[in-house]
């Protein structure tokens, strides 16, 4: 997830509420870069916190931030917490959940690897 993500959660975005119910039924990881969760947390956000305890988080380790770091240089783009998120994304294999899919497309795109990118 990215933070619009986040921002959509805490607004109540019935759908994606939805989909993380079925994600976490069906027994499948969500993820969240720590970065995304820095650049969203401003104070007390009871939905967001409520979803936290369904997330794996996961941390920049100087590999992964070296390959955030080639994935902008490859992207030719600065913005570091979307491309954390989809360099894990490809990592894994994940789907991305988004609210801005012009700027993830473009990393997807220079990540090389075929990735599901769904718009909230």
């Amino acid at each position: 997830m990215d933070t619009g993500a986040l921002i959509a959660i805490e607004k109540g975005a019935d759908r994606l509420r939805l989909d993380l119910a079925n994600a976490i039924l069906s027994a499948r990881t969500i993820t969240l870069p720590t970065a995304v969760l820095a650049q969203f947390w401003r104070g007390s956000h009871p939905r967001v916190a409520k979803t936290l305890r369904a997330c794996a988080i996961e941390g920049l380790s100087e590999a992964t931030s070296k390959a955030i770091g080639m994935l902008l240089a490859a992207a030719r783009t600065t913005d570091i917490v979307d491309a954390a998120v989809v360099e894990g994304a490809a990592r894994r294999g994940d789907t991305i959940a988004t609210s801005d899919p012009d700027d993830i497309g473009r990393l997807v795109e220079a990540c090389g690897r075929k990735l599901r990118v769904e718009t909230i």
